[in-house]
């Protein structure tokens, strides 16, 4: 979910090539539910093994990743440790709505409804520790980096892209730009082609800068946190009734400190605070992290790469065809060293 300002956010285009060589921070978490979202069948149902173990998951995190480091990115994957209590509210609210979207797939699959069922059946994604764990497995051994959070995935993300540990953040949401990450990638691990109406569109990645944000949108980094506070956060769901991504931006311009602008808020007719703003904003400003962190970059396994996929039957060719350009990737790096 996150933050809710993409409408009014500068995005530019990039290519995988203008990627080459710099070290990328994912949002893990983020990723792996895209993955379980998104590679599954036309009726919605994931993909799983002969004994009912879902493996899309796996799917996404060997093939999309290997496009990754093919194209010469280097990965970490940062995963989430314990939420804010302030966030309680927002995974109780997802539960009830997964609940809902559960009662309307049961209906779709009652009348047969393949589109409808496509739709709802992503309800029943739950990313547990065996998906956790089995996922860190696998990237450990592809020669991703992985590192554990102690609290939000993104936040740790962004500080290291900030400090300048890695040259950007890979999520689909907004709230890295919260967290001071210079830049944000979007559509990074997404599938290279989209299917519309007319057929297919081929995706590129989308850079989102900082600076150039707060530049375009006349703000302090002070004032984009208020305004994401106004919109809504992971930490106070829907923001501030009434107020969507263009009025809150007039409103944080109009009353310029963080104080002045939620004083406003409280003394307006139309308007209503239902959250303590201080709080969110200082989780925001002060996120817990792991200042300096270790990252290590894992030797390359293909043995074990090849048993962990094995074991939930994925294609033994598909397996070898992938591993074959880690080879030359492999190959390439050690004429390099020779010269």
């Amino acid at each position: 979910m996150g933050l809710q300002i993409g409408e009014i956010i500068l995005k530019k285009e990039i290519g995988f090539s203008d990627l080459k060589g710099k070290t990328i921070a994912v949002d893990a978490f983020n990723a792996i539910y895209q993955f379980l979202t998104t590679i599954r069948q036309p009726d919605g149902t994931p993909l799983k093994d002969s004994n009912g173990n879902v493996t899309s998951h796996l799917s996404g995190l060997f093939y999309r990743n290997m496009n990754l480091i093919h194209e010469g990115i280097k990965i970490i994957y940062v995963f989430d440790g314990e939420p804010p209590l302030l966030k309680g509210r927002t995974i109780n609210n997802r539960k009830e709505m997964k609940e809902e979207m559960k009662e309307k797939y049961k209906k779709a699959v009652e009348e047969k409804d393949i589109e409808a069922m496509g739709k709802y059946s992503r309800a029943d994604v739950k990313l547990d520790e065996q998906k956790i764990n089995e996922s860190k497995e696998l990237l450990k051994a592809m020669g991703i980096a992985v590192l554990q959070a102690p609290s939000e995935g993104e936040a740790q993300a962004s500080y290291l892209a900030k400090e300048g540990i890695c040259y950007a953040v890979s999520s689909q949401d907004y709230d890295c730009l919260m967290f001071k990450a210079p830049r944000l990638i979007q559509n990074l691990s997404m599938s290279r082609r989209r299917k519309i109406p007319t057929g297919f569109k081929e995706v590129f990645p989308q850079m989102i800068e900082l600076n150039a944000v707060l530049k375009e949108l006349e703000l302090s980094q002070e004032q984009l946190i208020v305004l994401g506070i106004l919109c809504g956060t992971d930490y106070n769901l829907g923001g501030v009734k009434g107020l969507g991504p263009k009025k809150s931006l007039k409103f944080v311009k109009e009353h310029k400190t963080k104080e002045g602008i939620f004083k406003a808020v409280e003394e307006s007719e139309k308007y209503s605070l239902d959250f303590d703003w201080r709080e969110i904003y200082e989780i925001i400003e002060n996120p817990e992290v792991i200042k300096n962190p270790k990252i290590e970059f894992p030797n390359i396994d293909k043995e074990k790469i090849k048993s962990i996929l094995s074991k939930y039957e994925f294609s033994e060719d598909r397996i070898e065809s992938q591993l074959d350009k880690l080879d030359a990737i492999i190959k390439k790096k050690s004429q390099k060293t020779l010269f």
